[in-house]
């Protein structure tokens, strides 16, 4: 189908749109930590199923050493600090600034490309670089009765919002190394299993993300708190909407968008839901947006689709 990958990229900005509304409405009535245990742990049964029903196994096989390897970093920095960090900064800030903030992720794509891939820093990408600061500059500072700027949003929230975006970045440049092992190590003539790269690499970084949050919460010795969430009927519902339209929709129909079209254009169309989520947000949860919010947003998209033009 033509545009298929274009048409993906776009679902995709709807998706992820979908998820952080979920997302806050869960964070909030779950905990940020909660939230990410189940969405995980779920994102792992759907995920096992899918592989199941198309490859006749619910593990990823076919993945060697360094597949497991580099895909479970990508875990690790995507899922465990990255999702940590934005569930936790849309409980301080909402949704729809937390998604604001994950266009810092190209950012931390390019740099992470240029030190683990030697992919090299264009002119052009140090521009977006600039545009996509400016646009958030523009959405979160305010100026003062004594004309000095300063932010309006909670420093510990933007804080978040930030390190969500790098930890985005990173994840998505570690998970490319890690589904080109993935792919060298399919035998050829195994269609099923090279359909199903997306969602296998998925699977993996989601075993790294579970077993990760399980640790934390080990860690700060929450699990009582876990056996009570499950007990909140809307927040296991915005679990489940977390879940189906972020690790199992969202994540693997992003992998799989770059399959089908340039990595440009799809990482620009994904890079929608900051300004997707400014409507919604405000019929949800009555958050007062101003004009120089959204000029912020689209600002920010703009500064996004420079790394690619």
């Amino acid at each position: 189908m033509q545009y298929f990958g274009e048409i993906l990229s776009v679902g995709v900005a709807i998706s992820w749109t979908a998820t952080a509304l979920f997302a806050e409405v869960g964070s909030k009535r779950l905990g940020s930590l909660q939230l990410n245990v189940i969405r995980m742990s779920l994102s792992l049964l759907f995920l096992g199923i899918t592989l199941w029903w198309f490859t006749g196994s619910p593990l990823p096989i076919y993945a060697d050493g360094p597949t497991w390897f580099w895909l479970s970093l990508s875990g690790f920095v995507g899922y465990v600090l990255g999702d940590y960090c934005l569930f936790n900064a849309y409980v301080l800030i909402g949704s729809r600034f937390g998604q604001l903030f994950m266009t810092l992720a190209p950012i931390a794509a390019a740099f992470s490309g240029w030190l683990i891939l030697g992919e090299k820093l264009s002119i052009q990408a140090i521009a977006g670089m600039l545009v996509t600061l400016s646009g958030i500059a523009l959405s979160v500072l305010s100026r003062g009765t004594s004309h000095k700027f300063g932010l309006k949003l909670p420093l510990k929230g933007v804080l978040f919002g930030i390190s969500a975006g790098m930890g985005q970045g990173v994840g998505l440049v570690l998970s490319k190394v890690g589904m080109n092992y993935y792919a060298l190590s399919i035998p050829e003539g195994m269609l099923e299993a090279s359909q199903m790269l997306p969602f296998a690499s998925t699977f993996i970084r989601a075993i790294t993300g579970t077993l990760g949050f399980l640790a934390v919460m080990w860690y700060t010795r929450k699990f009582a708190s876990l056996s009570l969430s499950v007990r909140d009927s809307k927040g296991m519902k915005a679990a489940l909407g977390a879940t189906l339209f972020g690790p199992f929709i969202g994540v693997s129909f992003s992998l799989m968008a770059v399959q089908y079209t340039e990595a440009g254009i799809a990482s620009t169309l994904m890079a929608l839901t900051p300004i997707f989520i400014l409507w919604p947000s405000r019929m949800l949860f009555k958050n007062k947006i101003t004009l120089k919010e959204v000029f912020g947003a689209i600002i920010s998209v703009i500064g996004v689709s420079l790394f690619f033009i």
